[in-house]
Parts: structure tokens; C-alpha cells; sequence
């Protein structure tokens, strides 16, 4: 995994701690955007079936010629594909697409309380798991209760929980849960969609290291034992997102940051999202 750090999930599967995340990338330029990232070094990329850009991935990742025991590629079934033979079949879809003979890890995209099959839908990622052609399986936005459900199932504990995560909204609650549980956490939009990026704590911070303020968030993320998913379709910044591991930020730096927390989720809450 070059460089990247790698965290070991509760199956013992290790992870590069930073991954290249494609959400919002046109399936026309994802091809693109995950070469100049495979090229950066980055070895981890996480799509998803909703993103509509699993194709562009599976070809940059055919094109790359990086062999495949040196890429962690991650994809999600989506909500209205839950349920057992569903997300089977959903599984399929994308591995196609993809152009894979497996993943590396399967994620429920939603928890969708109110359609109730989150259960169904991981039985079935449990199949996958069993059947060797996923290497981990894991949820997504699952708050403490939902996740609970899971593990409550008595099968497979998720190896990550991958949850909107930055310095505005720190999901303290759900992070607990998941350490106690063993689940790793992966914060998706780590930079609040650059929103927290002019936070006068944060540029003060990137003065004094002589950084970029996405840098010195990352940094908070990773110093904290996180993965982080960062997305840019910008070369240079693709390339600054990854160089974060020769610098280290102080305990009162990580304060400043960790007082920032406000609430400020950017993305649905996961008790209303089902659609």
C-alpha cells in the first residue's frame, strides 16, 4: 500500500487509511480522476452503486496495470436494491461494472429504518463473505441504534462504519459506538464539501505547518485513528489529500479543531433518508 498507513479491521483485513472517494464525479471524468489518483499513490477507492460511476473506476482500475493484491476497492448496495436476493443481485451489477472477480468491501449505502431490511440485506452480505468474494462487508451511515441491530443479529460484526464525519459534525455518539463495538470508523465528506476549510482555527493551524487547510484537516482525522475517503477531481489537490503523513499536529491543535463541532451535518439524516 506505498506510504499510506494501513488500519487492521476486526476480520484482520488491513485498509490504506486515506482512500480516493469518487461521490459526485460525472461517470465521463471518473475514469480520469481515479487515474491521477492511482497514479498519486492512492490504493483504496470508494464508489458506490448510486454514484453511477462504478464503470469509469473499473476501467481506470483495468487501465492502471497496479496489481490487484495492492488496490482496496469499496462499493455499496443501494436502498431500494435491499433485501437478500436483492443486494445479491445488486452485488453482481456492480462487480460487473467494476469489471472485479471480488471486492474488497461491500457496504450497506443507508440503514432506511423505515423499510426495515437492513437485516435481509446483510444475511446477504454475509453470503458474500462466506462465498470468499468479498473480503469485508460494512455499513454506512448506521447511527448506534441501527448498528447495534446488526451486531445484535449474531453473525458478522461490520468491519466499518463509513459516516459523515468533519470538523463541524463529529458524530461523538456514533464513534463511541463503534469502538466499542470494533468497528472502524470512515469518514466520508472529511472537509465538510470544503466548508470548514476557511475556519480561522484551521487556516491559523495550516499557517503555522505551512500547509493546506484540507491537509491539516486530514491530519485531524487520521492523528485520530480515522479513515478518510477525501474526493477532488483537481491533480494537485488529489496529490496534496495524500501527503499527510510527515507532519503531525499538536494536542492543543487537534483541540481547536475538536471545538469546532456544531452540528453542521451537509448529508440526510439517516433516521428520514429512505428513499
Amino acid at each position: 500500500m506505498g506510504q499510506t498507513p494501513v488500519i487492521t479491521l476486526n476480520n484482520g483485513v488491513t485498509i490504506p487509511q486515506i482512500g480516493y472517494g469518487v461521490f459526485q464525479i460525472p461517470e465521463a471524468e471518473t475514469a480520469s480522476a481515479v487515474t491521477t489518483a492511482l497514479q498519486a499513490g492512492y490504493r483504496s477507492i470508494d464508489t458506490a452503486a448510486i454514484y453511477h460511476n462504478e464503470s469509469g473506476v473499473g476501467a481506470a482500475l483495468k487501465a492502471a496495470g497496479v496489481p490487484r493484491d495492492e488496490l482496496f476497492v469499496t462499493t455499496k448496495v443501494w436502498n431500494t436494491d435491499q433485501g437478500y436476493d436483492e443486494t445479491l443481485r445488486a452485488f453482481d451489477a456492480s462487480l460487473a461494472r467494476l469489471e472485479l472477480d471480488r471486492l474488497d468491501l461491500y457496504l450497506i449505502h443507508w440503514p432506511t429504518p423505515k423499510r426495515g431490511r437492513f437485516p435481509d440485506t446483510w444475511r446477504a452480505l454475509e453470503t458474500l463473505l462466506a462465498d470468499g468474494r468479498v473480503r469485508a462487508i460494512g455499513v454506512s451511515n448506521f447511527l448506534p441504534e441501527h448498528l447495534r441491530a446488526v451486531a445484535g443479529l449474531g453473525g458478522t460484526v461490520p468491519a466499518v462504519n463509513q459516516i459523515e464525519l468533519h470538523p463541524q459534525l463529529q458524530q461523538r455518539e456514533a464513534q463511541a459506538a463503534n469502538a466499542e463495538l470494533g468497528v472502524a470508523t470512515e469518514a466520508w465528506s472529511p472537509l465538510a464539501q470544503a466548508g470548514v476549510l476557511g475556519d480561522p482555527a484551521i487556516t491559523r493551524i495550516a499557517t503555522a505547518h505551512d500547509r493546506t487547510a484540507a491537509q491539516v484537516v486530514l491530519r485531524w482525522h487520521v492523528q485520530q485513528g480515522r479513515i478518510v475517503i477525501p474526493k477532488s477531481v483537481t491533480p494537485a489537490r488529489i496529490r496534496e489529500n495524500l501527503a499527510i503523513f510527515d507532519f503531525e499536529l499538536t494536542a492543543d491543535e487537534i483541540a481547536a479543531i475538536d471545538a469546532l463541532e456544531c452540528d453542521g451535518r451537509t448529508g440526510p439524516h439517516p433516521d428520514h433518508f429512505n428513499s
